[in-house]
């Protein structure tokens, strides 16, 4: 007599979500095999079954109890979660069946991870996709990187599973940190926690805001494309892309000049520069935005601007094409991942590079110093109740999500974006404690605001002056209020100079 293997898929965790062929492939099996938690889905179809539940970490032992049980002539159904042929046992079933084996063999398909999020989000999968987990125990890290970094390159939407554990922290990062390099900042992404389970959680954020959260084994992120969009509170990618002809993240738009002194800027101190600079050389600077792209237009007369949200493949061809000649880094103190960027891509191409770093404005008297804006959330939880953020849209979570941060109340100053406001938004910022206007801002516009909004805490970063670090200590000194500081991440620069002179002298130095 032969016997019968169901590989049985039953979805992500709720009954109705169980296909009715795996529910009958589970009536018609002598024999159950599956890990404890799933047997509490498929109770009501297993009575009376002879039922088998090896651990957690023992999936190889599964499979081949499964198939010693259909040797033997039993109907056996060895049942996964999601879809067994998904990240599941069904690959390890057929790893260990013999060409010689006569049992009949059945797979009943389920609901992935994948497409359970996604429908959770709304329809961000609805074009070309991949799916990456994140797990090395069946897979070489490096190889990891290698998919993550071609996905990314690609612009494919994404689903990322076995996201974080206990052992496995920092991969995620490391990842997000590949998907930056070649992805638009503002790509939307999906995060959900236990979906279609008890306690799921669905949220939705832009790419660059994933370094700032926690995840782990329950949690999948879906990483959206270039056309991936937001309507109400889901995101969706068109069907059918509108403009295919749209620009790659790689190609520049414009004529621009070889033999440049490049600029990375996006700070009123970066511009001041790149005027300056352009008194003496042929000087292009690059914005990060578009926004920052018109700011730059009419602050640095004699120098061409390149302005968007550009990835780090765009930023490679436009400086080898182009020839740049020398590489100023003149970005805001906090964005160390974009320095980094650009020293791996001054080493790659062999351009000289310079860091201009503004000088810092802490000294101890001024407020509490923390390391990461984890810590500063956790303090300012500690220490206030209605809490200012002038530490901008991106890092809003952080402090949102921080133990007690929801019996808090927050408010929130940024540049007048509307897709920055929308983040406050998103977050839970009740537009009424959303302030949207360009910096820097006056000691006396920040005690007025602060002591309208009655404000009992605030926290900035350590962005110098120019920045308005000095107006923003001396508010909160004049008015009693707690400040809390978060400290400059601390990046091993080539060379660095604190003043414009410096960055002449440099250049003169390289005949610029």
């Amino acid at each position: 007599m032969n016997g019968v293997l169901n590989l049985v898929s039953v979805g992500p965790g709720f009954e109705d979500l169980i296909a009715p062929r795996a529910i009958a492939a589970l009536r018609g099996s002598d024999v159950i095999v599956a890990y404890e938690l799933y047997l509490r889905w498929i109770t009501p179809h297993i009575a009376g079954k002879e039922i088998h539940s090896p651990p957690l970490t023992q999936e190889r032992e599964r499979a081949l109890l499964a198939i010693e049980h259909a040797r033997a002539g039993r109907s056996v159904a060895l049942v996964s979660s999601g879809d067994i042929g998904i990240y599941a046992m069904a690959a390890l079933a057929f790893e260990e069946m013999r060409d010689d084996d006569t049992y009949e063999v059945n797979v009943v398909p389920g609901i992935s991870a994948a497409n359970a999020c996604a429908s959770l989000l709304g329809s961000p999968l609805s074009h070309d996709f991949a799916t990456l987990s994140l797990s090395d125990l069946l897979c070489p890290w490096e190889w990891i990187e290698h998919r993550a970094r071609h996905i990314a390159q690609a612009d494919l939407a994404c689903v990322m599973y076995n996201v974080q554990s206990a052992s496995r922290q920092e991969g995620v990062y490391r990842v997000l940190q590949l998907m930056l390099e070649s992805k638009a900042p503002g790509t939307l992404c999906g995060v959900v926690r236990n979906a279609y389970r008890p306690g799921q959680q669905v949220e939705i954020h832009r790419l660059d805001e994933l370094p700032g959260l926690k995840f782990d084994m329950l949690t999948s992120i879906v990483v959206g494309n270039r056309f991936t969009a937001r309507k109400r509170n889901y995101i969706y990618t068109p069907r059918g892309y509108n403009d295919w002809t749209q620009p790659a993240a790689g190609a520049p738009e414009q004529e621009l000049p070889e033999d440049a002194v490049w600029v990375f800027s996006g700070t009123s101190d970066g511009n001041a520069l790149a005027a300056q600079l352009a008194t003496a050389a042929t000087v292009v600077v690059s914005a990060a935005s578009d926004h920052g792209g018109a700011i730059a237009r009419q602050d640095c007369p004699g120098a061409t601007v390149w302005a968007g949200r550009q990835g780090v493949e765009a930023r490679r061809q436009v400086l080898a094409g182009r020839r740049a000649r020398l590489l100023v880094d003149a970005t805001h103190p906090f964005a160390s991942a974009m320095s980094e960027q650009l020293i791996g891509l001054s080493r790659e191409l062999n351009i000289p590079y310079l860091r201009y770093e503004r000088p810092s404005g802490y000294t101890p008297g001024d407020g509490t110093l923390c390391a990461t804006m984890e810590e500063a959330a956790q303090c300012a939880v500690a220490r206030g109740q209605r809490i200012f953020l002038a530490t901008g849209s991106k890092d809003i979570a952080a402090f949102v999500r921080a133990p007690g941060g929801q019996e808090r109340q927050w408010f929130v100053r940024q540049t007048a974006d509307p897709a920055l406001i929308e983040r406050a938004l998103a977050h839970g910022i009740p537009r009424e404690r959303v302030c949207a206007m360009q910096g820097p801002f006056s000691k006396e516009f920040n005690m007025a605001l602060w002591r309208d909004w009655g404000i009992d805490c605030v926290v900035t970063k350590d962005s110098g002056d120019a920045g308005g670090y000095a107006a923003k200590v001396e508010a909160a000194r004049a008015l009693g209020i707690e400040l809390i500081v978060v400290a400059r991440p601390a990046l091993d620069y080539p060379a660095t100079v604190r003043d414009g002179a410096g960055v002449m002298a440099w250049l003169a130095e390289r005949g610029a």
